[in-house]
């Protein structure tokens, strides 16, 4: 072996049974941190395999990536708010009066080497962390997956969503381009609608009369450092409850309540993560390099008395801009002050819709009174109400969408502005309702065949004559799996507040939170959203003697 001798397990001249100095040093970090125990009981846990848990890894990538680009940005990026007239590359702004804050984002876009690259890089994971983060959280909403104990990972979800769109807010609003001021000033507008403190907020936000000379450097470390400190904290403790509680897993043979089906994460989850990781890298790098997201130079610098064409923020704040813009103008002049109804209730909608979608699970848990853990998730067609107020949530944010861009929409389809604000009105009432209904009989009718298919099996495509001459379909029994994958959900009775009279006659005191539950709990989980499941005696009578085909 070219000189070198083993002893006792050991290579070279080393005295037998002495330890090299790779293993020194993990027996030195292990008596110091735990590291052993620590990834024996972590990294080899199992981890379920299902298309739909990536969106959440597209997330946290999205979320690195972000990282690794704004920290590129932010060694050329000069947040100031100080006037300079332009003489770059870009030669049809050359002359221009702007902020040094647009003119280093020129700069970076025209010489800075990869600067344009890295800023569109950066942009469209912007958009893909905050769309994979909206996914996510459907797919978690719709098959229950936020039921104990996850409620507190809903609500670092729910957080991190909501922050992920006020730090898109404020990323885009450095540049001081004419479309980011458009938005900034919008919400000024909305800010100052605010009775009694719009008018402090806006000020100490802007450090005096909009525009102001100091919001560029206030929003600067906003977005770089404070928003996405908080946010890299929720991540972690994401993950980290994630690991303690298991990942929940979809139902199917072997599965249940106390086991997990699926592959270690070391070595194959960690393998197939680390090559998503790059794909996702990928797409973005190959989005940056063809998509051209976020111009600024064709927009120019911001100017007060300017306005850009077919203003449009991200699309994740299309949500709020269609609310405030489809909203009929409304004042009120009162004791010498002007009050804005018109923009103060719809700027107040935004986050009080996203406060009911976090507190949900807290709310389901209290209308059933079920304190036990759950880590199957549920299918969506079994719990038609929950799956119908999903869809009608994703309806409004459609309309409002369409709302928050009816400028756009009317130019391009040639349309009236005004009718598409009045769709948007009236559809606002109409649509989500519409939705939660079609959801919901959808739902049923998909539970009523499951039944069918449970007791009467599967279509094979075969007639068959009877001896009386009657032709029948042949259907084939299901497999065992499939069996329990459709009958293993639960159907328990929704809480009832009982008998309102004892057995004495006495008439009970009933609260009125007791009513309220339990009207809910009727509405929600009652005999009219669900099917019965097949019995076993059922399934027998039909699946024993000659009628069965």
């Amino acid at each position: 072996m070219d000189g070198a001798r083993t002893v006792n397990g050991t290579a070279g001249g080393g005295r037998p049974g002495e330890a090299g100095k790779g293993e020194k040093l993990a027996d030195w970090a292990d008596g110091r941190l735990g590291l052993y125990a620590l990834a024996k009981a972590n990294m080899r846990k199992v981890f379920p395999d299902h298309w739909s848990f990536m969106l959440g890894e597209i997330c946290l990538y999205s979320f690195i990536i972000l990282i690794l680009t704004g920290v590129y940005l932010t060694l050329f990026f000069e947040p100031s708010g100080v006037e300079v007239i332009y003489h770059g590359s870009y030669t049809p702004l050359n002359g221009i009066p702007m902020t040094r804050a647009f003119e280093s984002t020129l700069d970076i876009s025209f010489d800075v080497r990869g600067g344009l690259l890295i800023r569109q890089i950066h942009h469209w994971a912007a958009v893909v962390f905050i769309a994979g983060m909206l996914i996510h959280m459907m797919r978690v909403f719709f098959t229950g997956a936020y039921r104990k104990p996850r409620e507190l990972n809903w609500v670092f979800g729910w957080t991190l969503l909501f922050l992920g769109i006020i730090t898109g807010l404020t990323g885009y609003s450095l540049p001081d381009d004419l479309l980011s001021g458009t938005g900034i000033r919008f919400a000024d507008g909305a800010i100052l609608s605010m009775p009694i403190v719009g008018t402090y907020i806006s000020m100490f936000l802007f450090g005096g009369e909009f525009p102001g000379h100091d919001i560029i450097s206030r929003l600067f470390p906003i977005h770089v450092l404070v928003l996405p400190g908080i946010m890299l904290g929720l991540v972690v403790a994401h993950l980290i409850l994630v690991f303690y509680h298991k990942h929940t897993q979809y139902p199917g043979p072997g599965r249940d309540q106390k086991s997990v089906v699926g592959m270690p994460f070391l070595p194959v989850y960690m393998a197939k993560a680390g090559g998503f990781f790059f794909l996702v890298f990928g797409v973005l790098a190959i989005m940056g390099g063809i998509a051209s997201i976020n111009p600024v130079w064709a927009f120019g610098p911001y100017r007060p008395d300017l306005v850009t064409t077919g203003a449009q923020p991200d699309w994740y704040l299309g949500f709020s801009e269609g609310l405030i813009r489809v909203m009929p103008g409304w004042e009120i002049d009162a004791w010498g002050h002007t009050l804005e109804p018109g923009v103060f209730i719809p700027f107040t909608l935004f986050p009080l819709i996203l406060a009911a979608i976090g507190a949900y699970p807290f709310i389901e848990a209290w209308i059933t009174g079920d304190k036990r853990e759950h880590h199957i998730l549920d299918r969506p067609r079994n719990m038609p109400v929950r799956t119908g107020l999903g869809v009608a949530w994703l309806s409004l944010y459609g309309v409002l969408l369409i709302g928050g861009g009816n400028d756009v929409v009317a130019t391009h389809l040639n349309l009236s502005i005004n009718a598409i604000t009045w769709f948007v009105r009236v559809s606002f009432f109409v649509m989500p309702v519409v939705a939660f209904l079609v959801t919901k009989r959808v739902c049923m009718g998909l539970q009523r065949r499951d039944r069918d298919k449970v007791l009467h099996g599967r279509e094979s495509g075969l007639i068959k004559m009877l001896p009386h001459g009657e032709y029948i379909e042949v259907h084939e029994p299901l497999a065992q799996d499939e069996l329990f994958r459709l009958t293993q959900h639960e159907q328990e009775p929704p809480y009832e507040m009982g008998p309102l009279i004892d057995a004495n006659g006495v008439r009970r005191q009933v609260k009125g939170g007791q009513r309220v539950r339990a009207r809910l709990a009727k509405a929600m989980f009652g005999p009219e959203t669900r099917i019965p499941k097949p019995t076993v005696e059922e399934y027998k009578e039909l699946t024993s003697g000659d009628h069965h085909h």
